[in-house]
């Protein structure tokens, strides 16, 4: 069962994919074939997160003595989430990261060739950018501790 639930949300993926492909390549609008893909994604998402809620919600009820596996379940539910929030403050923070030192790095290139006195300047503003991904990592190791 376990392998049902990994698989169809995969293979729902891959034939809207191969649909707009399709429709793409028969004269559709290649915008209307990006919202298209971005609909299934968010209902492949929709999905994935609500079957699980409605299964453990539906065995929760269905057991007479709920109080004692719902005890040792909210620790392992909190634990997953707080893994989740340390992934995602990691990542965003490195994407945000690295965006910054994208734009500030050539610029401050730049600016040392024209005028080598400009370097230290320069190089706050490079290095502001990498504090982000700092930051991100930091919080995320914030958030390990408590989990």
């Amino acid at each position: 069962m376990n392998f049902v639930l990994i698989c169809l949300p995969v293979l729902f993926l891959i034939a809207s994919v191969i649909l707009s492909v399709r429709s793409v390549k028969n004269g559709k609008k290649v915008r209307s074939a990006v919202a298209t893909q971005l609909l299934a994604f968010m209902a492949v998402c929709v999905l994935t997160f609500a079957i699980p809620v409605v299964a453990s919600a539906a065995t929760a009820s269905e057991t007479p003595a709920a109080t004692t596996t719902s005890d040792t379940a909210a620790p392992a539910a909190s634990n997953g989430l707080g893994l989740i929030a340390a992934a995602l403050v990691t990542g965003l923070a490195g994407i945000g990261g690295g965006i910054a030192v994208a734009a500030a790095a050539p610029a401050a290139i730049g600016a040392t060739s024209e005028d080598p006195k400009a370097f230290g300047k320069a190089l706050i503003f490079v290095a502001l950018g990498e504090g982000i991904a700092l930051y991100g990592l930091l919080i995320s190791i914030l958030i390990l501790n408590k989990v």
